[in-house]
């Protein structure tokens, strides 16, 4: 078997594979075997790109960011169906169509999946076209974004000549729940809900964005085929999953009573399905009645969507419990007599923040109102204070963390109650990943998942312990290995000297990123010389201001901080400063970059800029001094260009910075 026979037979074998797992739910082998064989493919395209396809598996991990969406016009409507929300109107539904076909009908029930609708175009087999459903008629080629999705085919067979499916890009709920919990990590916002999170990964430009965010498909209609004709929409869903297609489950009744009773079932368990459904859609079966019965302006005549009213149901508070999240916030939860709520039995309901409870008045021992907001999260939105049992007592939460005893601030831009201790058990996973990512120490190989490792095995506590692990007790760990551990003692060897602009950023001082870091750093030769520093000294120091110095000052006054950098210092982790001292040519000037540069990164053109005393923006305005435009620069420029910015090339801009 040559080269190019066995790339064609891996990839048979991975799309096979593909299929069994996403499709049938029957995998025949490993996770370790399938990687395996991606590996192998990796190996061999690498060595061979001229045999590199646009179908290939390998792609899809994302290409190159995009500057903007070409819109897209479709050739079937993607129409939008009519929205009814009671049983009266589901049988005014059944009786209307008894009225327009004379014939027997019947019926098909679909789960109504919350995500983005896509049309997906195929072309001899291979997926050459997605977009998103936009106004029906015109919507965005966002093709880079769907060849992430691992659960569209990209080379179905048996295939028409042409053949466009429609379908529902959505987050699984278990992916939502794992991507938030590595946001509150990271201490980023949080996602709203599964449907918010698969549009916004799906509209990313960069499609590593949207590779990263595991999102899924799941497809429902068949807008056109040049292939043989088919009978029944049921028929059109099998055709699909013979294709290799993920396809919504449907169930098919001769009567409007039985798709009744379906739908209510379906309501009923819908907290047991993988994805958020926000109702349940009824269709005629036969196509050519389809076409009899044709459209409205707005919606076909033949389907109408169910859409669910969101349940509510009343719990008696049993206690208020106040943990401490990885970012150090403190956030009160109800503990209510356990209830079955949409599909799940609920026992608990997050309160927020100290000025929710206060505006709910909520006392243990109340009787709540309670529902789950967008299907998933238990909220309380009320309280029956008629139901009130007397003796009861306002909550407050404590002014010290409950997890080890540090006294807590108020955000000062919100109603947060934040630990101040760096050595927090709570914040333990959050702090230390933090301190070894890439844009503070940069410790290669100690993601999240090695962090919890080393938490739960003991080996570390504080991120200083990072610096006095040994590579035996690293490579006992699970999936590590004698040459991973030596790879990560190395990797952490080499952050020793990072120098103070990395180690500032790492210590997770709120309002003390990478920008104030390096600011910092330019001014201060080492760690010592700016723990000196007071609150007055360091909001002189332009963009640092009062509030910045004051969380600086009260940071290094804790005494777990002090803890951790002498921890640090014996170590042998460098507390200089690597700063480059430069000259402030820059100052009181806004840069903004557009289009993809060729000498520069992105990053590395804004590093610059800001150590000159400049500043970097996202968006062009009548204050912008200069926009720093590469190739294919979109709409900034253009706005620039309106504005009478000045626009200067890659070339003008090393000169400026000789």
């Amino acid at each position: 078997m040559n080269v190019q026979e066995e790339i064609i037979q891996l990839r048979r074998e991975l799309e096979y594979h593909n299929k069994l797992y996403y499709v049938l739910d029957a995998p025949v082998i490993s996770d370790y075997d399938y990687d395996m064989l991606m590996q192998r493919l990796k190996t061999l395209e690498a060595e061979h790109p001229e045999l590199i396809t646009p179908d290939s598996p390998t792609q899809r991990v994302g290409g190159q960011a995009l500057s903007q969406f070409e819109p897209v016009r479709h050739q079937v409507p993607l129409e939008s169906l009519t929205d009814v929300f009671s049983h009266e109107e589901l049988f005014a539904f059944g009786e209307r169509m008894d009225n327009l076909i004379q014939d027997a009908h019947d019926y098909v029930v679909e789960p109504k999946i919350d995500g983005l609708s896509m049309s997906l175009e195929y072309e001899n087999g291979v997926f050459v076209r997605g977009a998103t459903r936009g106004d029906g008629v015109t919507g965005e080629n966002v093709t880079e974004n769907l060849r992430t999705v691992r659960s569209l085919p990209l080379r179905i067979e048996n295939a028409p000549e042409r053949l466009i499916v429609r379908g529902e890009v959505y987050m699984s709920k278990a992916v939502f729940r794992q991507l938030n919990a590595e946001r509150e990590i990271r201490g980023e916002t949080l996602l709203a809900n599964p449907r918010n999170a698969a549009a916004g990964s799906m509209r990313q430009l960069d499609p590593k964005v949207a590779a990263s965010r595991k999102l899924d498909i799941i497809c429902f209609n068949m807008q056109y085929t040049s292939g043989e004709p088919y009978r029944t929409h049921a028929e059109t869903l099998d055709a699909m999953k013979e294709m290799g297609f993920p396809v919504v489950p449907y169930t098919r009744f001769d009567t409007i009573r039985d798709c009744v009773d379906k739908i209510e079932w379906l309501g009923e368990n819908r907290g047991e399905l993988p994805y958020d459904m926000d109702g349940a859609v009824i269709k005629i079966n036969s196509l050519a009645q389809r076409e009899a019965l044709g459209s409205t302006a707005k919606a076909p005549r033949w389907a109408v969507a169910y859409k669910y009213p969101p349940e509510k149901k009343e719990s008696r508070v049993l206690d208020i419990v106040v943990q401490v999240g990885r970012t150090g916030v403190l956030t009160p939860k109800v503990i209510v007599e356990p209830i079955r709520l949409a599909g799940t039995t609920v026992s608990a309901a997050t309160l927020h923040n100290q000025d929710n409870i206060d505006r709910l008045d909520l006392r243990i021992g109340d009787t709540v109102l309670l529902q789950k907001a967008g299907e998933i999260i238990p909220e309380v939105l009320s309280v029956n204070k008629d139901k009130r049992p007397e003796g009861t007592a306002p909550f407050v939460l404590p002014s010290v963390c409950p997890e080890c005893g540090s006294p807590v601030v108020r955000d000062p831009d919100g109603a947060a109650l934040r630990c101040t201790s760096p050595e927090c058990p709570a914040q333990r996973l959050r702090n230390i990943a933090h301190f070894a990512s890439r844009e503070a120490m940069d410790i290669e190989g100690l993601g999240i998942s090695v962090c919890e490792s080393l938490i739960n095995s003991g080996l570390v506590k504080t991120a200083a312990d990072l610096y006095y692990l040994e590579a035996a007790s690293i490579a006992a760990l699970d999936r590590m290995g004698e040459k991973s551990a030596a790879n990560l003692i190395a990797a952490i060897d080499k952050s020793r000297e990072a120098g103070l602009a990395r180690l500032l950023c790492a210590f997770g001082i709120r309002q003390v990123g990478q920008k104030a870091a390096k600011l910092l750093a330019s001014h201060y030769e080492d760690l010592d010389s700016l723990m000196a520093a007071d609150t007055e000294e360091l909001k002189l120091i332009p963009d640092i201001g009062a509030v910045t110095a004051g969380f600086i000052t009260e940071w290094f006054s804790l005494p777990q901080s002090k803890h951790q950098i002498e921890r640090l210092r014996e170590a042998g982790v460098s507390f200089a400063s690597r700063e480059e001292k430069k000259d402030a040519r820059f100052a009181g000037l806004t840069f903004v970059l557009t289009g993809a540069l060729s000498k520069y990164t992105r990053d590395e053109a804004s590093a610059i800029i800001e150590s000159y005393g400049g500043k970097a923006s996202g968006s062009v305005s009548k204050k912008t001094s200069y926009v720093l435009a590469g190739e294919n620069a979109g709409s900034k420029l253009t706005k620039a260009e309106a504005l009478g910015v000045r626009i200067i090339s890659e070339d003008e801009f090393t000169e400026m910075i000789r």
